[in-house]
């Protein structure tokens, strides 16, 4: 009996070390579950900014001029006419308007090809075809930009000077 008595002792110490074993695999289990589902849920927020009114804050602009300026000839009535236009780039990205820079010949071509191609008395008539036309320009560098760069770079295009003669 003595036997038997010394086998049945160690079987309980070796069933709560069992025990013990699973529930602390359990927590460890749930633990890791928990860490993981924080981690991944506050991965994909983006970071809140300390001051409201930088969240809605836009990068400074950049404004890079086209050096020289665009004349362009129109013939109205047998009468020869001029419009001379400075233009501005407006950007938010040094490098971006960098990368622009290499293919300028392009977007200098599209634009004195777009210029020409407009009505003096339509430009001279009002403020509106002005503008129409500085909207178009921008549309025209836009698409260069987003053909060669692979975005649309610049914001607008100012014009700085815009005399018709």
């Amino acid at each position: 009996m003595a036997k038997s008595d010394a086998v049945k002792e160690p079987a309980p110490k070796g069933k709560l070390k069992l025990i013990l074993m699973v529930v602390l695999a359990l927590l460890l289990a749930v633990g890791l579950s928990v860490g993981a589902t924080w981690f991944v849920m506050h991965k994909s927020e983006p970071a809140a900014p300390a001051d409201p009114a930088q969240a809605n804050a836009k990068p400074a602009a950049i404004y890079e001029p086209l050096a020289p300026a665009f004349v362009v000839n129109f013939n109205q009535n047998g009468r020869q006419r001029y419009m001379q236009v400075s233009i501005t780039m407006q950007g938010r990205n040094q490098a971006d308007l960098d990368a622009l820079k290499v293919h300028m010949p392009v977007i200098r071509n599209n634009l004195v090809m777009m210029f020409s191609g407009q009505g003096f008395d339509t430009l001279a008539s009002s403020a509106v075809g002005e503008e129409m036309l500085r909207q178009k320009a921008t549309a025209v560098v836009q698409e260069v930009a987003q053909k060669e760069v692979g975005k649309p770079v610049i914001d607008q295009l100012l014009f700085t000077n815009f005399v018709l003669q």
